[in-house]
């Protein structure tokens, strides 16, 4: 009774709309105090989120990609990439997801993914035709490949909250991440079958190396961050601190920064950083308080009392997942729900690894589907659409990311091959 009364509560308050670092992080110091519990213990939590050497990569990370939105990289990313396969049957299309693929191995974020290569792709597609749900819908698609493939922020977050390998962690993102990008140009090249107009011209060899050259930097330094990483050479915390170093030194030595660029990045990097931090520190009293009600374990041995197929468990998960991400948005789904879960996969002998990306991707279906969708609001801005076009071009793509969901339980190598077979 009371866990479904502590549940009810936060649900309560976030129908309220009382944002959600501050009704998790308000409810956490209530509970404190009716158990009279010391609330020292509240400040002392705060801190030890903020004192986090993991945790640290999050704002580098961010103002990594911030600098390349402002420095224009996406530019360059999406005309190299379209002068190779622009001639392929939807080639913008598949232009648009390799962009947001190799865009996605720097910043770790899906909005600044969806927003850096939407700048430049909705105008060329518009141009040449592409209904606009379907551009709308595949940037905001594309975008999500930002939180699933390495360097990923949410991934970050797991491995911090879990106490698991975040190199471990990406390596595991790598396999579903390319797979879900390579059924989104499927389906493209699926939408475009017989439209010719859509075509772009084959560009001549030596028009498609220019054009690759001025992309190179970008390639380089996502290859110097990821292989930083896996070769054990910097954590992901250096890799992200030397990766903002390289954007600076890249973008001004182009001319594409000044200044007046770098403070806008900065600003917008310290805005996001804080909300992210603020719902962490939330989510961490809170799960503090949980904890000593001893409601982690009494769902975990609900779950493990009734249900102890491991197959029922992970639907009932997801559907939850699924429901929970009509209204909340990723962080907060994923700092909710994982201490509540994790002791329970134990029991089921579920493998955290697998399951943190199977959590991640059932958080990029909740970025594209109404009503806090965050992709949808960001596509709708950048290209200026009704949101009524962005969710019906979002629908096929939700519905890929879900198959893919349900793929990973019955082919959990998809995730787990790379790290424990080939590393």
């Amino acid at each position: 009774m009371e866990s479904i009364l502590i549940i009810g509560a936060l649900l309560g308050l976030l129908l309220l709309r009382v944002p959600v670092a501050f009704a998790m992080g308000a409810l956490g110091v209530v509970l404190l105090w009716l158990k009279g519990f010391p609330l020292i213990a509240v400040p002392q939590r705060l801190f030890g989120t903020m004192d986090s050497f993991e945790l640290l990569a999050v704002p580098l990370f961010l103002l990594m990609s911030n600098v390349l939105l402002k420095g224009g990289v996406g530019r360059d990313l999406f005309a190299s990439v379209q002068a190779w396969v622009g001639h392929w049957p939807g080639g913008l299309g598949v232009a648009t997801i390799k962009s947001c693929t190799l865009f996605s191995a720097i910043s770790g974020s899906s909005v600044a993914t969806a927003a850096t290569i939407g700048t430049v792709a909705i105008p060329e597609m518009e141009k040449r035709g592409y209904d606009r749900p379907f551009i709308m819908g595949q940037l905001a698609a594309g975008g999500t490949l930002g939180i699933l493939i390495p360097p990923s922020i949410p991934l970050i977050i797991y491995g911090v909250i879990t106490e698991t390998s975040i190199p471990t962690l990406f390596l595991a993102g790598i396999g579903p991440g390319l797979f879900l990008a390579t059924l989104f140009i499927i389906y493209a090249m699926y939408y475009s079958r017989g439209k010719d107009s859509l075509k772009v011209e084959r560009l001549p060899m030596n028009q498609r190396l220019l054009v690759t050259l001025y992309a190179l930097p970008t390639v380089v330094l996502a290859i110097a961050i990821i292989g930083s990483i896996y070769a054990g050479i910097a954590t992901p915390s250096e890799s992200a601190g030397v990766g903002f170093v390289i954007a600076m030194i890249m973008t001004f030595a182009m001319g594409r920064m000044n200044f007046t660029k770098l403070r806008d990045a900065v600003h917008d990097s310290l805005k996001t950083t804080a909300m992210i931090f603020i719902i962490v520190a939330g989510a961490k009293v809170f799960s503090y308080a949980i904890t000593l009600y001893l409601i982690p374990q009494s769902i975990s041995s609900f779950l493990t009392e009734n249900i102890s197929d491991p197959t029922l468990f992970i639907f009932a998960v997801g559907l939850v997942l699924l429901i929970i991400g009509f209204f909340l948005e990723a962080l907060s789904m994923m700092l909710i729900m994982v201490p509540v879960l994790f002791p329970a996969l134990q029991v089921m002998g579920i493998d955290p690894i697998w399951f943190g990306i199977f959590f991640v991707v059932l958080i990029e279906t909740a970025l594209i589907t109404p009503p806090v969708g965050l992709n949808l609001f960001v596509i709708q801005a950048v290209g200026k659409a009704r949101l009524e076009e962005v969710i019906k071009g979002a629908i096929p793509f939700a519905l890929i990311m879900l198959s893919t969901a349900v793929l990973l339980w019955f082919w959990q190598d998809l995730a787990l091959y790379i790290p424990y077979k080939l590393f």
